[in-house]
């Protein structure tokens, strides 16, 4: 990451989950949730939530979590793969309150063939519930992984569910 600018890093707690997120000039980089690790990038300049180049994530948090918010307005530039940017792409245009199999995202991204590629890229997903990866879920509709774990999936569909 010579030449490039630092990244912001800022943590908060929200609905009982602890967030960090991490951010560049161009959007959200990193989210994680409950995390016992920081990122291992050294190149991090520390701020809090509220402040704005970290593009409101956390009150955006606080509305989703609220049931007030469908929609995500953060702009993200997450690392990855150009087959991975595919997949969380597809991601994001999964609809609030509605479910899609690995099987879905890989014929909307035109590889159906890779339904274990895009089950891998769901689960590398650096920015969760903004990229909604919670919103995939097995062919045969049992719920599959998440990296938050599968408690956190479930209330997330279940508080979409009541929501939608």
């Amino acid at each position: 990451m010579k030449n490039e600018s630092p990244l912001l890093h800022a943590s908060f707690r929200s609905n009982g989950l602890h967030f960090d997120v991490y951010a560049s000039k161009k959007g959200i980089r990193k989210l994680l949730i409950n995390s016992k690790s920081k990122a291992k990038d050294t190149y991090v300049v520390e701020t809090s939530p509220d402040d704005q180049r970290v593009f409101g994530i956390a009150s955006q948090l606080e509305e989703y979590f609220a049931g007030k918010r469908k929609t995500f307005k953060i702009p993200v530039d997450p690392e990855g793969t150009e087959f991975q940017k595919k997949v969380w792409k597809a991601l994001s245009k999964i609809k609030y309150g509605h479910l899609k199999s690995y099987r879905d995202i890989a014929l909307a991204i035109e590889s159906p063939k890779a339904v274990r590629a895009v089950g891998q890229s769901n689960g590398k997903n650096p920015i969760p519930i903004i990229v909604p990866c919670h919103r995939v879920i097995n062919s045969d509709g049992s719920i599959g992984g998440y990296s938050g774990g599968i408690r956190l999936k479930e209330r997330l569909i279940n508080l979409e569910m009541a929501n939608s």
